[in-house]
Formats: structure tokens, C-alpha cells, sequence
């Protein structure tokens, strides 16, 4: 097993686009001491590749997106209205046994090989913020020409982000919505939460432990106690914000649904 991750961390990697996915990532492989040997990251912002190259000195850096796409392991982290002109710019340049691996909702598989003159080996991942400390979910779908061993080098570079199950294509802007955009439903509160918890006393090394079980712990309680969610929320009485909940839940079910239709292939 050590030698098989050593050899996918050999791989050389590319990354066209340098924004925020892009930096993730390398900040998770940083942390687990998993960054791959050879990366190669294009944009054409120039200070974008000036703070990554200062971030991760290691990583080659270029304009040239036909650089970054010679890599055996490509990453499009591109948003989906930058995707066809991304792809349009690098598809002379993939390696025949290249591995591309698509970092964006909408474009389909079939999309993306279209887009790319007919090249199949492909796979798309929704990845999450979380990954950046090594508790990512990012679910993967594969194209179905690869092997075993194309699935493999894909899985052994997403694993120290975090979770990354093998799901089906027409399931991934479902995990958008819950897993990649749903961070950002609780920072803010949770940030609030914390900025509260100073102001009564307690420090940052006594929130930070606290705050992490309480999070996971509300998590578990309503997915594994066995109770139904009515029970769940019964089990503390005095809810401070509990005349704000039919608001928040309306919010809920009416505007991620539109997103959800808006990120649809």
C-alpha cells in the first residue's frame, strides 16, 4: 500500500485554474505530507499564481494552460460557465493515458468528452471545503472506460482530503448541494456562536474542543440515535431561536431547491 501511494504521488499534476478548489486541495495534501511530487497549476491571473507559488514554493506555476494539461492526473478546477473555454484550450495538449478529473457540477461525462474531442478518460468529483484539513467528503463518479487501476490513482490522490465515495454521475449536484455548498449554511452561525462563547469568558483552547464535539455530536444525535427527527429536537426543551426555525426551514426548501435546478447538466 505505501509503495502504491508513493507511485501516485510521482504522478505529475496538473491543475487548470488556480482559485479557491485549486488552493484547497494543496493545503489538504500539505497536511497529510501527501503533496504530489510534480504539479503544475495555470490561470491566467498572474497574482493568483503568485500568492500559490508563495503558499506552495514547491509547484511549478504558468499562464499556459497547455502546460498544466500535460500532466498525467489533470484537474479542471474551473467554474462550470468557464468549462468550455477551459477545455476548448487544452484538449491538444492531454496525454493519450492522461486521467482528467472535472472539480465542477453541470458538465456531465459525455459533456465533457465532447468538449474535449472524444476524450474518455474521465472522471468528476464534487469536492467540499473541508478537505483543506483532511475531513473533506467528495464524492467521485468514473467514466466507465477506466480501469481499475485509472479509479485507483484517482481515489489514492482524493483520500487524504477526506471521504471519497464512488457514486453515480446523476447523483453529484445532489452532493453539491448538501455536502459542498452546506458549509456555508453554518459558518457564519457557528462563527457567531464562537465570537459569544469569547464574550463569556471562555478561551479559544476551550471553545475550539467544545465547539468540534458539539458540531459532530448534533450530526450523530439526529442521524444515528434511532429517534425521529421530532424526538431529536424534543430532547432540549428551551430552543433561544426556536421562533426563527420556520423561517430557516422555508429558506431551505425553497431556495436550495432552486440551486439545485440551477447547477442540473
Amino acid at each position: 500500500m505505501v509503495r502504491e501511494r508513493n507511485a501516485v504521488m510521482s504522478k505529475s499534476v496538473g491543475f487548470i485554474g488556480g482559485g479557491r478548489i485549486t488552493r484547497i486541495f494543496l493545503e489538504g495534501w500539505t497536511r497529510a505530507h501527501k503533496l504530489p511530487d510534480s504539479i503544475t497549476v495555470s490561470d491566467p491571473n498572474a497574482e493568483t499564481l503568485t500568492k500559490l507559488k508563495a503558499r506552495f514554493p514547491a509547484i511549478r506555476t504558468t499562464p499556459d494552460s497547455a502546460q498544466a494539461a500535460a500532466g498525467e492526473i489533470v484537474f479542471l478546477a474551473v467554474h462550470p460557465p468557464a468549462m468550455a473555454e477551459a477545455t476548448t484550450a487544452i484538449k491538444g495538449a492531454l496525454k493519450p493515458d492522461a486521467l482528467v478529473v472535472s472539480l465542477a457540477p453541470k458538465f456531465t461525462l459525455a459533456k465533457l468528452s465532447g468538449l474535449l474531442g472524444g476524450f474518455a478518460r474521465l472522471a468528476r468529483v464534487i469536492p467540499n471545503a473541508p478537505s483543506i484539513v483532511n475531513f473533506g467528503f467528495d464524492p467521485v463518479a468514473f467514466a466507465p472506460v477506466l480501469s481499475a487501476a485509472d479509479k485507483a490513482e484517482i481515489t489514492d490522490l482524493l483520500a487524504p482530503l477526506g471521504e471519497c465515495p464512488e457514486v453515480a454521475e446523476d447523483k453529484l449536484e445532489a452532493y453539491a448541494v448538501l455536502t459542498a455548498q452546506a458549509p456555508t449554511f453554518f459558518w457564519f452561525q457557528l462563527q457567531a456562536l464562537r465570537e459569544v462563547a469569547s464574550g463569556f469568558g471562555l478561551s479559544e483552547a476551550e471553545i475550539a474542543p467544545a465547539m468540534k464535539r458539539m458540531v459532530c455530536g448534533t450530526a450523530r444525535t439526529l442521524l444515528e440515535s434511532g429517534l425521529t427527527a421530532s424526538e431529536v429536537m424534543d430532547l432540549i426543551p428551551v430552543k433561544p431561536l426556536g421562533e426563527m426555525e420556520p423561517q430557516v426551514a422555508e429558506m431551505y426548501r425553497t431556495r436550495l431547491p432552486a440551486i439545485y435546478q440551477k447547477i442540473k447538466p
